[in-house]
């Protein structure tokens, strides 16, 4: 059974097209850490000065990064799951923090150090070195902005990260293509797909998912 990672902007469906597909081949989903995440809400309502102050974007990245390690280690253990979010896509969020001036230099080499070591022992793992697919889910900046006022979290709505989303978005496709090279990419269409209200969009993406992976496992 394949490892799946399902990646993208910030309130694109990922949790829900996870789920689905954990459902349609009898998986286990494998959340990012957010309702429990102690750091996350500081991350998004603190001031500038307290960023300065508090470093929660450089705590919030390592944070991620510790439970993301645990979640993609046990699922290569387990053989057969779904990521919502994955390590592989970690670093693109601490770039674009660093790239702001939210991240130093400095943290972004410690990060960076801790990240290749990690990287290092799943390269060593005697189970599973990679994912079977990546499913990118892409839409344009509007929907993104609509879909996380539909998720409804409070510390997610202030106008001020609006220029923060766009800065993620915008560069989101260059990571994809330029940067992710663990496996194959899928990209479903989000401005025209709802797997949660369409039943028609959730079998045509759990379609192209079966498709892509027996695609991926035919040139391997």
């Amino acid at each position: 059974m394949p490892v799946i990672c399902v990646g993208g902007m910030i309130g694109i469906g990922k949790t829900s097209v996870a789920e689905m597909l954990a459902k349609a081949l009898g998986s286990e989903v494998f959340y990012e850490s957010v309702e429990d995440n102690p750091i996350l809400p500081l991350f998004y309502t603190a001031s500038p000065e307290e960023i300065q102050a508090k470093r929660y974007p450089f705590l919030l990245q390592l944070y991620f990064l510790q439970t993301r390690f645990a979640s993609i280690k046990e699922a290569y253990k387990q053989g057969d799951n779904v990521l919502d979010r994955s390590i592989y896509e970690d670093w693109y969020f601490a770039k674009v923090n660093h790239d702001l001036g939210r991240i130093s230099s400095l943290e972004m080499g410690v990060y960076e150090g801790l990240l290749g070591e990690m990287m290092r022992e799943i390269d060593g793992l005697p189970y599973r070195k990679a994912p079977d697919l990546m499913v990118y889910l892409k839409a344009d900046f509007e929907t993104v902005l609509h879909r996380i006022g539909l998720r409804g979290r409070d510390f997610e709505q202030d106008e001020s990260l609006v220029a923060y989303y766009r800065t993620l978005w915008s560069g989101y496709d260059d990571w994809v293509h330029k940067h992710y090279s663990a496996s194959e990419v899928l990209v479903v269409d989000m401005n025209r797909t709802d797997v949660v209200n369409d039943p028609e969009d959730a079998a045509r993406v759990v379609r192209e998912v079966k498709d892509a992976l027996a695609a991926a496992r035919r040139r391997s």
